[in-house]
């Protein structure tokens, strides 16, 4: 009874740390809007109305991503091409001549501060980056052409880990679901390929999107470093989110396909 209890206490308590992300990242993203500081309060107060104004009650949590994807959503062609195929997206290893391609991409501060820590600005040290043993990265491939990459670092095979890091970086090809399928690929390589347990994910500052994205792959928050980065001379948290192997066969499997919900 009191382990059940200790449960309930610390799953309300990440609820509650979550809750509060959620509303320090909409807070932030008004701010970018242009929303000013004593306008806040109105859009609570429409928040409001907008919730009372439903007929049923709101969700209760995100849906994953098991209606589009399952295992068998996968080609496995490792072992005679080492790529995977998601449907129309295609992971290969990454080639050090596509570096190249790479260091434009992340010329956009956008995209280069979106990373913790950043990557390499100099191609030579991208390429030893890339090539370092606990790293492995592959090209994102759409309609046969290289649009980003996908890759695992801190690879550690004892735990059994390591940390996803994705880049969709080709001009007007986001919003397109590559990133969607470049990571079930990813994730099917790291657990069914390299059978490890578990793959995490840093996210500079709170970005709702990318919570709500890997959420729906599964993806839990593990904690949140308080002003663990500093860009521009400014402080930023990183939040931290985790999948393991059984979480994600559960959901992704045929059989797990009807659990729709967190």
């Amino acid at each position: 009874m009191d382990e059940q209890s200790d449960k309930e206490i610390a799953g309300k308590k990440q609820r509650d740390q979550m809750l509060r992300l959620v509303a320090k990242g909409f807070y932030n993203e008004l701010m970018n809007y242009g929303v000013h500081t004593h306008e806040i309060v109105q859009v609570a107060s429409h928040l409001l109305d907008n919730l009372l104004a439903k007929e049923k009650k709101p969700a209760e949590g995100v849906e994953y991503y098991n209606g589009i994807f399952t295992l068998a959503s996968v080609k496995d062609e490792w072992a005679d091409r080492e790529q995977l195929r998601v449907q129309w997206v295609t992971l290969r290893r990454l080639q050090l001549p596509d570096v190249s391609k790479v260091i434009v991409w992340l010329k956009a501060p956008a995209v280069r501060e979106n990373f913790v820590p950043q990557f390499p600005e100099n191609e030579s040290e991208l390429r030893k980056y890339f090539t370092h043993p606990k790293r492995e990265y592959f090209g994102v491939y759409y309609d046969d052409q290289l649009v980003g990459i996908v890759g695992g670092e801190n690879i550690d095979l004892t735990a059994g880990k390591l940390e996803m890091k994705k880049l969709v970086g080709e001009s007007g090809l986001q919003g397109k679901g590559i990133g969607k399928r470049a990571t079930f690929g990813f994730l099917y390589y790291a657990f069914m390929i390299r059978n490890l347990n578990k793959v995490y994910i840093h996210s500079r500052d709170i970005n709702m999107r990318n919570i709500n994205l890997n959420s729906r792959f599964g993806f839990e928050l593990e904690g949140v470093f308080l002003d663990d980065i500093s860009i521009n001379d400014k402080h930023q948290d990183v939040l931290r989110m985790a999948l393991f192997k059984p979480v994600w066969l559960r959901i992704f499997s045929p059989s797990g396909s009807a659990a729709n919900h967190l």
